[in-house]
């Protein structure tokens, strides 16, 4: 096993000096149409397993890593801002890759690609399913056959996110870090030449909207879960513009991210689990936003054949009975590149 260098600081997972990634509560889409972004509504609390080893199962103890609490159908996505450096960053959902679909190998492949690059992708919400969409990340339990893993692979052993960051090889990562100091050494003398101007409206930013009052908990059965693959959205998942020699290949960080039911994380960590999500129609009724992100410079990725095939968890729990209020125009705020960027560490396991 290869040496790790995962850090959790607060609810933020350090993989190397390059990525940073939140988990995102969100609103969960309907199963049927394309919709815009949903909100964010909060971080999902981390806690590493090494610390509740009395209390966690016995394999997740192997497996090491962190784990979070989530309810039956909550949807989630994964935040990557303010990820400092250019990283090359795999997504395992039980170990079938979010991008390709293809099994986890923990190697990059450019032929299907296999990975986002961070910090150019700004987030992902789900799996690489359509033509500039995504199927929401949903959780569900294991052993009902709806999860991608179950669906793609025949069989549901692993659950969970799996998550493994690559950096640049040392050359391009050297030439990287010299242009960014020219860079920042460029915008000091600006600012000393221009200095801003207060008063300014700031920037709308996705996943930061008010608080909104929480619909009541929905319980999961068991402990195990993974992921399965919710509504559709409009999102692009950009393709590779640097050469595949620019990478190293070796991985600076991974780390195998548990998903626990609220009973189970009451019980493992003795803490209360956040309640369940707002609805999303009151969300929409209050005129609050949802997003639409475009950015002119980034080419999509093809969708991968074999995400395309997998089934939303409605077929396994039962229709989306949610009433649907369609945000309005007004509602809808559109979202740039974000600006150029400016803890504990988690064992690492067997998985």
């Amino acid at each position: 096993m290869a040496a790790n260098d995962t850090r959790i600081e607060g609810n933020t997972l350090l993989l190397g000096d390059g990525a940073r990634v939140r988990f995102i509560r969100t609103l969960r889409l309907p199963e049927a149409g394309t919709h815009r972004l949903p909100p964010g509504l909060g971080e999902f609390p981390l806690r590493r397993v090494e610390d509740h080893p009395d209390t966690v199962p016995e394999q997740w103890r192997a497996k090491g890593g962190v784990m979070l609490p989530v309810y039956l159908r909550e949807a989630m996505w994964l935040s990557f801002a303010g990820s400092p450096e250019p990283s090359a960053l795999q997504v395992g959902v039980g170990k079938v890759c979010a991008i390709s679909g293809e099994k986890w190998t923990g190697k990059l492949s450019r032929r299907p690609q296999n990975y986002v690059v961070l910090p150019r992708q700004p987030w992902l919400d789900g799996i690489n399913s359509g033509k500039g969409t995504v199927r929401q990340f949903v959780a569900v339990p294991l052993g009902m056959g709806a999860t991608v893993e179950g669906q793609v692979t025949g069989e549901e052993t692993v659950g969970g996110l799996q998550l493994q960051a690559f950096p640049l090889a040392p050359k391009p990562r050297a030439a990287w870090r010299e242009e960014q100091r020219r860079l920042a050494e460029e915008r000091a003398r600006h600012r000393a030449a221009h200095p801003p101007q207060y008063g300014a409206a700031p920037m709308a930013a996705y996943g930061a909207p008010p608080p909104m009052p929480m619909a009541a908990p929905a319980g999961a059965p068991g402990a195990a879960m993974g992921i399965g693959a919710g509504g559709s959205m409009r999102q692009e998942v950009y393709q590779d513009d640097r050469r595949a020699r620019d990478w190293s290949d070796t991985p600076e960080a991974r780390v195998f991210v548990h998903l626990v039911t609220p009973p189970e994380w009451r019980r493992i960590t003795g803490e209360e689990p956040p309640p369940s999500p707002v609805d999303r129609a009151a969300y929409t009724r209050a005129g609050l936003p949802w997003y639409d992100y475009f950015d002119a410079d980034g080419t999509d990725l093809a969708p991968s054949d074999v995400l395309a095939d997998v089934k939303p968890v409605g077929e396994w729990l039962g229709d989306d009975l949610d009433p649907w209020t369609p945000p309005a125009p007004h509602q809808i705020k559109p979202l740039g590149p974000p600006p150029p960027p400016p803890g504990a560490p988690v064992a690492d396991g067997d998985w």
